[in-house]
């Protein structure tokens, strides 16, 4: 189903060849000859965007969204406004009253369907549902990327080469980049006092890394390392931050997924610590196998045992026994060493 736009303008010709062009574009037209007719318009058919003058009889361009944004039902809808007028006091307002974005009379079809695109993608960025752990977090990153809101993210970075075992950056080191997996798997992991390795997170391509310490502006409280040759992409920190904070719906949905990202490794590690061994390898199981993006019964788990057992928090004697278990009851199998999940479901019941 096409999005629907609500054009209003009092300019007869001006109005028509705005839906002309929207219409050719795939998108699916209402049309207002002033700002009163418009507002009945959107409360009625509840236009995915609306693109409205400023200049008009009867209700101005102001008018209409002071009343768009004031009614429940069409208050996150997102309001383009056509004018002619450049002064910058205009601007201003409409931007304080919550306008999305301007388009300065005379236009052509791409400034206006590109202004179109990049806030419809905003709006279903923020109407979407977000899973609370790290994969949504990440799908919201790549979402918000996509749609080209912040200016500098649209430019090519250099995508570098990494080798197993090569670091990305140490603990209690200052972050300066948000760093993108292109492709291959990074560990995260913390070193104790006795000198062994807790693995905090394990990450698959397409996903960030290193956000944390950037919003805290904090130094790193882990260290990130490749575990399988890796394609990363550096996005420095000023390039993120305005990504997320030129923009504070932007803004205040991610720290919303984040906030839920941050409580679900509270809750991680409160179950390393109270959870007996068989419970935490079944969890740790089923949480690489999801991370990981692998299929029952074919796909191994690319990573060592060793780094299982420190994504687990135990011995890595303690881990193969508990494995070989395991195994006895069919519910995982190795082959050449690598452990291959035979059934998720049985493993997420021993892990609840």
């Amino acid at each position: 189903m096409s999005a629907s736009i609500l054009v209003i303008d009092d300019n007869k010709d001006i109005r028509e060849n705005t839906v002309e062009i929207l219409n050719l574009a795939g998108y699916s037209t209402f049309m207002a000859e002033n700002g009163k007719r418009g507002v009945e318009i959107a409360l009625k058919e509840k236009p995915s965007l609306i693109v409205c003058d400023i200049m008009m009889p009867e209700l101005d361009g102001y008018g209409v969204l002071h009343l768009i944004r004031k009614n429940r039902e069409t208050e996150h809808m997102p309001f383009i406004f056509l004018t002619a007028k450049t002064d910058r006091n205009d601007f201003r307002k409409g931007m304080e009253m919550g306008a999305d974005d301007y388009i300065t009379k005379p236009f052509d079809d791409i400034e206006l369907l590109n202004a179109v695109e990049i806030r419809l993608k905003k709006a279903a960025i923020l109407n979407q549902i977000y899973d609370p752990g790290f994969r949504g977090l990440n799908q919201f990153l790549n979402d918000v990327k996509n749609t080209d809101l912040a200016r500098r993210l649209s430019e090519q970075y250099d995508i570098e080469d990494y080798e197993r075992k090569q670091v990305i950056y140490q603990e209690n080191k200052k972050p300066r980049f948000l760093f993108y997996l292109v492709k291959g798997k990074v560990k995260c992991f913390k070193t104790n006092t006795d000198g062994k390795e807790y693995i905090t997170n394990l990450y698959n391509e397409s996903d960030f890394i290193g956000y944390t310490a950037l919003l805290e502006d904090s130094l790193y409280d882990d260290s990130a390392v490749v575990i399988e040759t890796a394609e990363i992409l550096a996005i420095p920190k000023d390039d993120f931050l305005q990504m997320l904070y030129n923009d504070i719906s932007i803004a205040s949905k991610f720290i919303h997924i984040i906030s839920k990202n941050v409580k679900e490794k509270e809750e991680r590690l409160i179950g390393l610590a109270y959870n007996s061994l068989r419970k935490r390898v079944a969890t740790a199981l089923v949480e690489i196998t999801g991370k990981f993006n692998l299929k029952e019964q074919t796909m191994p788990i690319e990573i060592s045992r060793e780094e299982i057992a420190q994504y687990v928090g135990t011995a890595t004697e303690s881990l193969i026994r508990t494995l070989s278990d395991f195994k006895a009851e069919k519910l995982i199998d190795i082959q050449n060493g690598k452990v291959i999940v035979n059934n998720t479901a049985k493993l997420k019941n021993l892990a609840n």
